[in-house]
């Protein structure tokens, strides 16, 4: 349609119509084969057949034949002839599901996470899906939060190359989506990855300053990309709820940052002002949420109930109704919804496309990438005649797919037993316990299987029962029957390998003693297993790095490498009193950002800066030589920090600027060149405006966050 064509099918509408168009419900309530619980919340309410009728978007249901039956049967009822939306979360993947985002951000790879997420679109679209609720932008530096496993973790760089890639994967690259994409949602907007405490749906408070240097860059990069849709967060910022913030979402959202596209609620969210304590009812609800930008109403009836009414009562400008509705509309015609319904989905095209071999090969290789060895004391890679016993709650165990792989195939996927006993001739099998629970007769058998073989892989970690929205925890340690299983087999003084299966960075200072080699697997995906026995064996080098640091103690968090500098910094060595500590842990985390090992070691020399002064203008270089000093091909990501020592606030201790992947032969080395440009050094100032400080900056490189004072640069910004 044109525009003109889209105009007037807006002022053909009637009111009951256009508030339509701005409802979301559940699947459930299109179809009686759905499930009657949508997958992020119970809301129990009475759903009109009007209601159904009239609504312009469908939630969380996926299937070719179920997707076009129930657009068929819509379109039957509709007096104009829209079509439905049909949007889900398809975050790490449709049917064919990669590591969680978290796991992904540890491959350090933008252009392979474009590339998965252009896999989780074709399958997705071929299953009738219109929009992906991804990415996760939101900036998080607290484990607890359950959430954490759909971010890509602490940094806005990171954060903010993950979600433009995610954007072109899921969408492709050109204003108008073709029918193997889908549209993306960024979410949620904003900062809802600093909820207090890291509990759920809890409050955010922080400064503008502090949003626009530090949270708001993954979201632009989003809106840079072409984003369709942004989804509000359910936090508060500057104590008004995200649902309802006209600063936030009219004034920073369309004016500055100048989106135009559709803003949607979370689940449940317009509702919700009503608890938040700011809308006495729906229709107060309903009033705000328009009023400050929120086109569609995702799974409650404030809209539902009150818009129509606001309207006849004229407590509601209807200007702001014809633009909401004008934007979906805009939308479905962006995704050529109006000549095609149907998008060309068919039963045969999903069958075709879902689950496909090489999609499957795609999921293993990022897999692989995504794994980060934290520990590895000459025991890894495990040879293929050495004995095995194979033990813990996560060794025979198909829940690798993570809590968002809502359309995932978990009884088809291959456990870490059947991946090992194919790869090792002499390998044993013992659970040991529960996932957290302790089991004496499984314990007795995991004893006994310790005294067979020559080395002890313990399968351990946390299911997906604890992690995702609504799981946020308060201690994020292993189950004490899971350590108890680790220091029975340290015990043995046999080599101890953990291959740890979770969706968070977890406290492991009590399980690090106890293991020789710890590999982080994540909830790798629907090839994981066969991953993980890639990189054990050796056929694989590890390559993954740490996007979020892994703390000592519940009680360090947050715990983040580009913390800002304090008075009192506790000088190295230091164990007095009067400096910025903790009495019974050391400050730093227990593996920090960037950090993951390899099957070999790579060294740093030659660190230089072409100038040692620098007016801003043109490219300043630093260049590094890398070699590998080991025995075995291996990737090194090299990664440069920079750290203004003086500001008009303080600064960041260090921040991620730029970073490369390099593959090096054993012997070989190769010179990196990195260029920093004037842009790098500019923030946020007290009066918000986005500028340089003139003086010296400190330049490290090094493969992870942990930089030596003995190996930095230094050079001064001086401006005329």
């Amino acid at each position: 349609m044109t525009e003109e064509q889209l105009q007037a099918l807006l002022h053909e509408m009637t009111t009951a119509e256009k508030v339509g168009q701005l409802t979301q419900f559940a699947g459930a309530f299109y179809s009686e084969q759905e499930d009657s619980t949508p997958v992020t919340g119970r809301i129990e309410f009475p759903v009109e057949e009007d209601m159904i009728k009239e609504s312009g978007s469908v939630l969380g249901v996926a299937g070719a034949m179920k997707l076009m039956g129930i657009q068929r049967e819509h379109l039957k009822k509709s007096r104009l002839g829209i079509p439905l939306l049909f949007m889900a979360d398809v975050i790490n993947g449709f049917e064919t599901i990669f590591p969680i985002p978290l796991g992904l951000g540890a491959t350090w790879d933008p252009a392979l996470i474009e590339e998965l997420q252009t896999i989780s679109a074709k399958e997705a679209a071929s299953a009738g899906l219109h929009i992906s609720f991804a990415p996760m932008a939101d900036l998080v530096r607290d484990p607890r939060w359950g959430r954490v496993m759909e971010s890509t973790g602490e940094d806005p760089l990171l954060n903010s190359l993950f979600a433009a890639a995610t954007v072109r994967g899921l969408q492709g690259k050109d204003s108008l989506i073709a029918n193997d994409r889908v549209g993306a949602c960024v979410k949620h907007f904003a900062a809802y990855g600093l909820a207090e405490g890291g509990r759920d749906y809890n409050t955010v408070d922080l400064s503008e300053r502090e949003l626009r240097d530090k949270h708001l860059p993954a979201y632009k990069a989003a809106l840079e990309a072409g984003v369709k849709l942004v989804m509000t967060a359910f936090n508060t910022v500057d104590s008004i709820p995200a649902t309802a913030n006209s600063t936030l979402l009219r004034d920073l959202l369309r004016g500055e940052l100048q989106f135009d596209g559709v803003v949607i609620s979370d689940f449940g969210a317009v509702q919700e002002l009503i608890p938040h304590g700011v809308a006495e009812n729906e229709a107060e609800a309903a009033k705000k949420a328009l009023e400050a930008g929120v086109d569609i109403d995702m799974m409650s009836l404030s809209y539902a109930h009150s818009l129509a009414s606001l309207i006849d009562e004229h407590m509601i400008d209807s200007t702001f109704i014809d633009e909401a509705v004008l934007r979906v509309l805009q939308l479905k015609n962006e995704l050529g919804l109006f000549e095609d319904p149907y998008r060309g989905v068919s039963l045969e095209k999903e069958q075709t496309v879902v689950g496909h071999p090489s999609h499957l090969a795609l999921a293993q290789t990022v897999a692989e990438k995504s794994m980060v060895l934290l520990k590895n004391e000459n025991v890894l890679p495990l040879d293929k005649q050495t004995s095995v016993a194979l033990i813990g709650p996560y060794a025979d165990n198909q829940d690798l797919l993570g809590e968002w792989s809502i359309f995932g195939k978990t009884d088809q996927t291959t456990t870490l037993r059947q991946a090992v006993q194919k790869q090792y001739t002499h390998a044993i099998y013992a659970k040991g316990s529960q996932l957290y629970e302790r089991d004496e007769e499984l314990l007795k058998e995991a004893i006994a299987a310790m005294e067979q073989t020559d080395c002890l892989l313990l399968a351990l970690g946390e299911g997906k029962d604890r992690s995702g929205e609504g799981r946020s925890r308060s201690s994020i340690t292993l189950a004490p029957c899971q350590i108890e299983l680790a220091r029975l087999a340290k015990e043995t003084g046999k080599p101890v390998i953990v291959a740890l299966f979770n969706a968070r960075p977890l406290d492991l200072t009590e399980l690090e003693p106890y293991a020789d080699a710890i590999l982080e697997c994540w909830h790798p995906g629907s090839e994981g297993a066969k991953a993980v026995v890639a990189i054990l064996s050796g056929k694989v080098n590890p390559s993954g790095k740490l996007t979020m640091s892994f703390p000592r103690a519940t009680g360090q968090i947050p715990v983040y490498y580009n913390a800002y500098q304090t008075g009192r910094p506790l000088p190295p060595g230091s164990n007095e009193r009067f400096f910025s500590r903790y009495i019974d842990i050391p400050n730093e985390p227990l593996y920090p950002f960037g950090f993951g090992l390899s099957y070999t070691s790579f060294g740093y020399s030659n660190r230089s800066l072409s100038s040692a002064k620098w007016d801003g203008s043109g490219i300043l270089t630093v260049s590094v030589d890398i070699t590998n000093i080991g025995e075995v091909k291996g990737d090194e990501i090299v990664q440069l920090y920079i750290q203004d020592v003086v500001g008009e606030v303080v600064r960041p201790v260090k921040e991620l600027k730029s970073f490369q992947k390099v593959s090096l032969s054993p012997g070989e080395t190769k010179t990196v060149t990195f260029e920093i440009s004037h842009d790098m050094l500019q923030y946020y100032h007290s009066d918000l405006t986005f500028a340089s400080d003139p003086g010296q900056f400190r330049v490290y490189v090094n493969g992870s966050s942990v930089c030596e004072e003995e190996n930095t640069l230094t050079f001064s910004l001086v401006k005329s």
